[in-house]
């Protein structure tokens, strides 16, 4: 058995993102913060992405984030952060970073593709860029350094997702009993038991022991 946990912040008062773009990577930052508690608004030109999400998020908008006018309807200055997930459209997210700069935006996360990318992000007003592809060797860096690690994910310095291998000493508890939530500012998001996957928790649940 294996916990997905994922690291939060001491405090934990609700927070307001916003995705814009919902491809592999979008649709992954979503859900997450979702699945969190976070209040989250998704924003796609596609109208099949947005009927496939609509029930796992807040609010699901189907717009061209590119024209400023659906950007403005969103009141960008109420998101405590906004991530810009475009996938390979370079001059799309070039532009819709400096509309949301110029619309009050807090806290700007932008995916870039290459070095050049993202330099102009940084011109544009990005906060914080990302290389998904090159992020995979850190995640990987992680995994090997670590016993019971499975997998890893920053999203950003305070946030994180991680699989990891359940320990002896946890096995046969519930959730309740093991309070991660108290004793390391963590939420567990979903147990995977034999390749099934539990994202429904409640604090009765048992922890298995792992069956190799």
């Amino acid at each position: 058995m294996k916990l997905n946990i994922k690291q939060i912040r001491k405090d934990t008062s609700m927070k307001d993102f916003l995705v814009i773009g919902c491809g592999r990577f979008g649709k992954s930052i979503a859900i997450s913060l979702s699945n969190r508690g976070s209040n989250v608004t998704i924003i796609d030109i596609n109208e099949k992405i947005i009927q496939q999400l609509c029930d796992k998020v807040r609010h699901a908008v189907i717009g061209d984030a590119t024209n400023s006018n659906n950007l403005e309807i969103l009141e960008i200055e109420k998101y405590d952060a906004i991530i810009v997930a475009t996938g390979t459209d370079v001059e799309a997210s070039v532009v819709i970073t400096e509309t949301l700069q110029d619309l009050g935006a807090k806290y700007i996360i932008v995916r870039a593709l290459h070095n050049a990318h993202a330099r102009l992000l940084e011109l544009t007003g990005a906060d914080r860029i990302v290389f998904p592809q090159r992020d995979m060797g850190v995640r990987l860096a992680h995994n090997l350094n670590s016993n019971t690690l499975v997998d890893y994910l920053e999203l950003s310095p305070e946030y994180s997702i991680m699989e990891v291998e359940v320990l002896s000493k946890s096995v046969g508890k519930t959730l309740i009993d093991l309070n991660f939530r108290s004793k390391y500012q963590v939420n567990i998001m979903a147990i995977k038991s034999e390749e099934k996957i539990n994202l429904t928790l409640s604090g009765n649940d048992v922890i298995k022991k792992m069956i190799s």
